[in-house]
């Protein structure tokens, strides 16, 4: 199945749930970081840790970010945490959660804080 990626600016993206195998095709398309927004355990024994996927990662040239966030329930904190990676971690970049949906929320809401 391909990979749904959709822009919510140039540097970033956001797209559902990523396996290991993703990595190497993100790394063709320019992505430079990862940004895991789905919990570890969230989706059962089919979900990847996000220990596996860090390591997928580097082994695709890729920086990863793990910032779990539950769906419903993203805190101040969480926001404050992407912001840092926004200001620092190399671009453009990718966050994954389930549908992607929480990673564009969670993006959308550093943007509201300014």
């Amino acid at each position: 199945m391909a990979m749904q990626i959709i822009a919510l600016t140039p540097d970033f993206a956001v797209s559902p749930q990523l396996l290991a195998d993703d990595f190497a095709f993100a790394s063709t398309q320019g992505f430079k970081t990862l940004i895991n927004n789905r919990p570890d355990g969230e989706g059962g024994d089919a979900q990847p840790i996000s220990r596996a996927l860090e390591e997928a990662a580097h082994a695709a040239g890729l920086h990863y970010v793990y910032l779990p966030v539950v769906s419903g329930a993203i805190t101040t904190e969480q926001v404050q945490a992407l912001q840092k990676v926004l200001a620092f971690a190399p671009r453009p970049m990718l966050a994954f959660c389930r549908s992607g949906a929480r990673s564009a929320q969670l993006f959308g809401l550093t943007q509201q804080l300014g």
